[in-house]
């Protein structure tokens, strides 16, 4: 069920980074970001990790010579992505397109793929290792906007990782790039589909003017100190096969069987967690649904389009209720937020965005939930076949560690698909997490722990 840390060690002999350019000339301009782009929740770097398996065919292929060679190529397409990062008036970001490059570090490591064991998933031994943290280059602004580094491993094969300023791409748009990076490696003189800017699809109107609800935004006092300690974290993944999402079902009264295996996990999640923190049964507790708005618009955003194209709808319950109540107060809670996303939502939620200074999302008892099982980031190939594992690096990334989590696509070693979960939670915490989210599955678990909180409420 849980993947407990590794004890396994290794030493990445990196070169110098370097900075890649575009291979040939690309346009000097300013490029404004749009108003869902620069707002202050994706002013981060996210880290994503993909393996490699040796392939006899590639045998005379240094990855990183492949991909640095691609990736000069790629970014003639993608030339916004080699240059850096401004603020003007109202703290708008825009991208200054001078072309000088994206961080780049060629690497080996004394190890082998089959030694990272059969489930590769997070949280990934010496990450810091494989993604090295450049120093000086993790700002937002004036600093490379992407950072890649190559490891080739013992056994032939390799493992790719990347650091994204999140206000340039969401998940679609970065495996876009990807998978044309990848496509470039295998000789392509273009990408299939080809970039579209168009950020200004994404400006606020004129006037500006809010017209949703949106307590993701909300100011929230933190009264009760609740936000998560950072010292004392438990990092550890949970496989969600067939087995345990038809055991989750079992929670779902017969009105609400419509709603997706996303929506199911992350009521249950949310649940689960809140019981786990034992905040004060009267708190308000707070699930931020990433949600996919691109095919909300009339027309849709463009195919080709790389910026961020979310919304970061909330669910908010009092704790009493979420650990109380049946599953079902949780799941309708979850629907309805994600069913409020559409255009309008969007195009309201970029004018509160200039209005209001371009706030963060609340993070004052929030968990941050995010699919990227239909992202594609297992698809990206490079010549040497799909990713063994692909997605983001671990969870709890962001401004606020702790507060968010990511739904990755994952076969386990019998071979059955599902879904993985990286929780990061306070060490004390992370026990009961385990007890009640094995009770929800039925695994066989002594009833007493929940009593400990239920007595409180």
């Amino acid at each position: 069920m849980a993947h407990i840390d590794s004890p396994l060690t290794f030493t990445v002999r990196r070169r110098a980074p370097e900075l890649i350019v575009p291979s040939k000339p690309t346009p000097r301009e300013l490029k404004p970001l749009s108003d869902i782009d620069d707002q202050e929740g994706l002013r981060f770097q996210i880290p994503v990790i993909q393996f490699y398996r040796h392939d006899p065919k590639m045998n005379n292929k240094n990855p990183a010579s492949v991909i640095r060679e691609a990736l000069a190529n790629v970014l003639v397409f993608y030339y916004p992505f080699a240059g850096r990062l401004k603020e003007g008036p109202a703290r708008k970001l825009m991208v200054d397109c001078c072309a000088k490059g994206v961080l780049f570090i060629e690497a080996e490591a004394d190890v082998t793929l089959k030694q990272f064991g059969d489930a590769l998933q997070p949280p990934f031994p010496c990450l810091e290792e494989l993604l090295y943290d450049v120093p000086g280059s993790g700002g937002v602004l004036d600093s490379p906007l992407l950072l890649i580094q190559v490891t080739r491993l013992l056994c032939g094969g390799f493992i790719f990782t990347l650091r994204l300023n999140h206000t340039m791409s969401d998940a679609p748009g970065l495996v876009q790039f990807m998978i044309a990076l990848g496509e470039m490696a295998q000789g392509a003189s273009r990408p299939s589909i080809l970039p579209v800017w168009q950020r200004d699809l994404l400006f606020a109107r004129d006037p500006p003017r809010v017209t949703c609800t949106h307590h993701e935004y909300d100011v929230v006092e933190d009264t009760k100190g609740t936000i998560i300690p950072l010292d004392d974290m438990a990092h550890r993944s949970f496989f969600f096969g067939p087995a345990e999402v038809s055991a989750l079902r079992k929670f779902v009264p017969s009105y609400l069987k419509k709603c997706s295996t996303f929506e199911v996990l992350t009521a249950c999640l949310w649940r689960c967690r809140t019981i786990a923190l034992q905040p004060d049964p009267e708190e308000e507790m707070r699930i931020i649904c990433i949600v996919n708005a691109r095919a909300k618009f009339d027309p849709p955003l463009p195919q080709g389009y790389y910026g961020n194209g979310f919304a970061f709808p909330v669910a908010i319950s009092t704790a009493k209720d979420l650990a109380t109540k049946p599953l079902a107060h949780a799941l309708e809670l979850v629907m309805k937020a994600k069913s409020d996303v559409n255009e309008e939502y969007m195009r309201s939620i970029a004018d509160l965005m200039v209005i209001k200074g371009r706030p963060h999302f609340t993070v004052v008892r929030s968990y941050l939930v995010s699919d990227v099982t239909r992202a594609g980031f297992d698809v990206v190939d490079f010549g040497w076949g799909k990713a063994a594992y692909g997605g983001p690096a671990k969870g709890g990334v962001g401004a606020i560690p702790g507060v968010a989590s990511f739904y990755i696509p994952f076969t386990n070693h019998k071979g059955e698909s599902g879904i993985v979960v990286p929780i990061c939670l306070p060490s004390a915490s992370m026990e009961t997490f385990v007890n009640e989210l094995n009770h929800m599955l039925a695994k066989d678990v002594p009833q007493e722990h929940n009593l400990h909180f239920l007595s409180r409420l």
